[in-house]
């Protein structure tokens, strides 16, 4: 290489090292660098935390159960929503992490202290909600969960219950799953089923000593 090409190469590695480490720099800054003081980094997902806490108990514990689409929607939507109000103006690692471990800190602190007042946790979580008892469906829990009664049976048909005549009991928990009881067989029935197997046997011995 000639004296002439090495003076000149020199200053252009020079510029491109700069450029890269000005690149460099730049990615770094973006990525772990806040833009958000971080006491609003802590507060924000605290705000959001406690609103959707209090906005899901009050719409009710259906909203949780995902009977329909519409609640599925409803879900799906809320968590895009609450994004920019939990991240504000500021995308940077450093920022999420801590909005993640305020998060974190403090749902353990609630349900920490929840733990330890369970009328206070009855309070917020909500009692469990009769929707059938002894086999038949409790309309008025219905409509006051707003749960409609082709909701009830594809929710049974989602556990393998035939029909609403196969259940005892069915309750909506505090958390949206609906749990189901299927009836137990009377002693009429049971001897009755017993009779009928006792009858099977006898035709399949007696086929079986006819051939």
């Amino acid at each position: 290489m000639r004296p002439i090409d090495v003076a000149l190469a020199a200053p252009v590695g020079r510029v491109a090292n700069a450029s890269y480490n000005r690149r460099m720099d730049k990615t770094l800054q973006d990525m772990f660098i806040l833009t958000l003081p971080v006491a609003e980094k802590v507060l924000r997902p605290v705000a959001v935390y406690l609103f959707l806490i209090v906005g899901l108990r009050l719409a009710g514990k259906r909203e949780l159960a995902q009977l329909n689409p519409f609640d599925l929607v409803v879900l799906l939507t809320l968590s895009n929503t609450v994004q920019n109000a939990i991240i504000g103006d500021d995308n940077s690692v450093t920022g999420g992490l801590i909005g993640a471990a305020t998060l974190l800190a403090i749902n353990y602190g609630v349900v920490r202290f929840l733990f330890d007042h369970e009328k206070l946790d009855r309070l917020v979580e909500g009692d469990p909600d009769l929707l059938m008892d002894a086999g038949r469906v409790c309309e008025e829990r219905l409509r006051a969960e707003l749960i409609t009664r082709n909701e009830l049976v594809a929710a049974a048909h989602k556990q393998g219950f035939a029909s609403l005549d196969e259940i005892e009991r069915a309750i909506l928990d505090p958390g949206g799953s609906i749990s189901f009881f299927a009836k137990k067989p009377t002693p009429e029935t049971q001897r009755h089923q017993e009779v009928v197997e006792r009858l099977d046997r006898m035709a399949a011995q007696l086929a079986a000593l006819r051939s």
